[in-house]
């Protein structure tokens, strides 16, 4: 058995169940991109993964990831092409599919079975969609993430397990490459697996709320909006990473929407603020 999961932190929480239930051992593989944001465009064709590749680059230019995207650290197609390999010489494997309702996971969901349509019958998915689980305090909770569920219940998840059907085979991969057709930039989960796209800057009005007319560190802002934000967020399925919030931000300032002091490069290396009044009186015109 090998399980597929779509975040870091998924896999060592799925670890942690294997001490209570043999059945589940299996290898576990994580998908690493993530596909909610960015071009998705010939996504499966090289032209495509190139251009979403150097997409990457620039994201990540001077950041605190700069020059992740040439480590081979993430390279997913390559991982797609070494289960599948797998699977051909072995007969017997299955896949599990952990996703939880999520627009990170069931990103990547679509992206993944769109490359294993020949593999039918021997691909399973457990998709935690709006059930119920216990938390460590004894109380009843909706997961958003795989990463949230305790490992005892784990058990439980399990039961989820069931092949992706012929009719998902053909359907989902035809959803997915009509987002691929439309090519925006930001997806979001409008519920079950429906994924909706938006424009780039989606994000950048709700980051602007948390932008003061005083200096602050771009790590201390992101760590207001992820925290304040959180709780209502986590419900809405709507987050994103701070990779993807530190590139917007930066184009914000090259925009002249915002202030900066310091080299913009990392998110402890400079600081914002927003431009005082007085700044936009030149530009105000009479009616």
């Amino acid at each position: 058995m090998i399980h597929i999961v779509f975040q870091e932190a998924d896999v060592a929480a799925l670890k942690k169940s294997f001490d209570l239930d043999d059945t589940l051992q299996g290898d576990i593989i994580q998908v690493k991109d993530d596909y909610a944001v960015g071009p998705i465009a010939d996504i499966f064709s090289e032209e495509g993964i190139e251009a979403r590749k150097q997409w990457w680059r620039e994201v990540l230019a001077g950041g605190d990831y700069d020059g992740k995207v040439d480590t081979g650290e993430v390279d997913d197609n390559k991982t797609v092409a070494e289960l599948i390999e797998r699977l051909n010489n072995d007969p017997e494997e299955i896949i599990w599919i952990w996703a939880a309702q999520n627009k990170h996971d069931v990103s990547g969901y679509y992206w993944l079975m769109s490359r294993l349509k020949d593999l039918q019958g021997r691909i399973f998915i457990l998709y935690l969609n709006n059930l119920p689980f216990i938390n460590d305090k004894g109380h009843i909770f909706y997961p958003t993430n795989i990463f949230e569920i305790p490992a005892k219940e784990f058990l439980k998840a399990k039961k989820l397990a069931r092949q992706i059907t012929s009719s998902e085979f053909e359907v989902d991969p035809d959803e997915w490459t009509k987002l691929c057709n439309e090519n925006k930039g930001v997806r979001t989960l409008e519920g079950g697996k429906k994924l909706i796209q938006h424009d780039y800057d989606y994000y950048d009005a709700e980051l602007l709320k948390f932008i003061t007319t005083d200096w602050q560190k771009v790590n201390k802002l992101f760590h207001s909006f992820f925290s304040q934000q959180g709780a209502l967020w986590a419900k809405s399925k709507d987050t994103t990473g701070d990779a993807y919030l530190l590139w917007r931000l930066k184009l914000m300032i090259a925009d002249g929407k915002i202030d900066a002091q310091g080299e913009i490069k990392g998110m402890k290396d400079f600081e914002v603020k927003l431009k005082a009044p007085a700044e936009y009186h030149d530009n105000i015109v009479a009616p």
